[in-house]
């Protein structure tokens, strides 16, 4: 009777410390993601020129940013040089976005791939396939309260990553 009454209040005190014990990775694990990178990490995963439209062109590292989406799930967006592009290829494209997995990108769903990007001036986001042909446009929103825009950032968000150039930004989030 005396060994089982132990063996009782010793799981009551030891249960709940058990239950943390293998719930805390769990609620670290939900936290990490995702993690914008920066530094080594950001220069590990982003180009260093981008194909389109049949020509390459150089990405410009200060205008460019990553997020971790969950493990081995990266996002990667950067503007590129388009100096030598044609006038027109210019007036639409301004960079590049390369996902390894599926997001969503303004509610759009957007397939494991590299793409080209071009936000507009009167508050679209138009995504391309390196061909040029339009994969999505989605509305982009206004973020009037952004202290220092950037030609193109990435903020963490609820739900997501914001995808910024200037004060224009759509979200960006793991399927």
């Amino acid at each position: 009777m005396l060994s089982r009454l132990n063996l009782r209040s010793a799981f009551r005190a030891g249960a709940p410390v058990l239950l943390l014990l293998l719930l805390l990775p769990a609620a670290a694990l939900a936290q990490a993601w995702p993690k914008i990178l920066e530094g080594a990490e950001l220069e590990r995963v982003v180009p260093q020129g981008f194909y389109f439209e049949g020509q390459s062109g150089a990405t410009q590292m200060r205008n460019a940013a990553a997020a971790q989406l969950g493990p081995r799930r990266f996002v990667t967006a950067g503007l590129v040089d388009t100096s030598g592009y044609a006038s027109d290829v210019r007036a639409k494209y301004q960079g590049f976005i390369v996902t390894d997995s599926p997001v969503t990108v303004g509610g759009a769903r957007l397939p494991t791939g590299a793409y080209g990007f071009g936000f507009t001036s009167d508050g679209w986001l138009n995504v391309m396939d390196v061909g040029g042909r339009r994969v999505l446009s989605v509305r982009a929103r206004n973020d009037d309260r952004l202290q220092r825009p950037r030609p193109l950032m990435m903020t963490d968000a609820r739900g997501g990553v914001r995808l910024y150039s200037g004060r224009s930004f759509v979200l960006i989030s793991s399927r």
